[in-house]
């Protein structure tokens, strides 16, 4: 059966000292730390996800010991960090790798660069192709394995794509965030067909939704974060896939909808969640 945890990076108003007793009285088992530093200017910003967030550790020794403590008090395995690792930076990589050995995190999410002016997707993806050879070599030294994420806006905006990348390397070395709420603002593909390609390289699931708004006026609809259970995703697809090719890693929660207060959230998202897949994995 498969684990269900929280990335971080939803609780923008919860301190890490007050995530870790929610998480564990909703009933989650697994916290994934959002690790980055937060810019001094922003931090008398209010709380958001990517700005001021609260809850978000430093990349640093004492930070992880930080991220240990308190997931060991509460009962809370950590199977990843989600960190902000620029394509190309092997130095913020390696730091993330010590700070993953020292709380007992097993995997590190790494960067891809999103498509820009002037510069081709061919060269982006050498440039990829090198930092994740650099990556890798840092995998094998200290255990952790680098995560590539589908993500839209990036290189690795679909399935096919992030497996074109990653299928070089070794799987225990390398993986995949399969991420079937950024795949509804671009890149999306048959759940089956894109986690079957994947094979060994899915390493870890993130779970949001998605929908899309009409103008008033005729024009683009505009894609927007949603609850989990209003919106694109079709979630008893995505699990039964993932249930089908042998799936039973995590299932990690990134609500971005603003829907509900962050603890009100924690509560129903687990409701929602554990009853599709008691319902499919059962």
């Amino acid at each position: 059966m498969v684990k269900i945890g929280v990335f971080t990076v939803m609780l923008p108003d919860l301190t890490p000292e007050a995530a870790a007793p929610a998480l564990r009285d909703a009933g989650y088992e697994g916290v994934e730390w959002r690790i980055m530093t937060i810019p001094p200017e922003r931090r008398s910003e209010p709380p958001s996800f990517w700005g001021n967030n609260l809850c978000t550790l430093e990349p640093t020794l004492t930070e992880a010991k930080r991220a240990h403590d308190l997931a060991a008090a509460h009962g809370l395995a950590i199977p990843g960090l989600g960190t902000y690792i620029g394509a190309g930076d092997l130095s913020l990589t390696e730091t993330a790798m010590q700070v993953a050995q020292a709380c007992g995190a097993k995997q590190i999410r790494v960067g891809v660069p999103g498509m820009r002016p002037g510069v081709t997707y061919h060269d982006l993806f050498d440039q990829s192709v090198g930092f994740l050879q650099g990556v890798e070599d840092l995998a094998r030294r200290y255990g952790i394995k680098g995560l590539v994420e589908i993500h839209h806006h990036t290189i690795t905006c679909s399935a096919s794509l992030t497996h074109r990348l990653v299928s070089r390397f070794d799987p225990a070395l390398i993986g995949v965030i399969h991420d079937a709420g950024n795949m509804a603002h671009e890149g999306f593909e048959n759940y089956r067909l894109g986690i079957e390609l994947l094979g060994p390289y899915l390493a870890h699931v993130h779970v949001k939704n998605v929908r899309y708004r009409r103008p008033e006026t005729s024009g683009v609809w505009v894609g927007e974060w949603s609850p989990l259970e209003d919106g694109l995703v079709n979630f008893d697809v995505l699990f039964t896939a993932l249930k089908e090719t042998g799936y039973d890693g995590w299932i990690m929660v990134e609500d971005f909808s603003s829907a509900r207060p962050t603890r009100e959230a924690l509560h129903h998202n687990i409701g929602f969640l554990k009853e599709k897949l008691t319902s499919i994995y059962s």
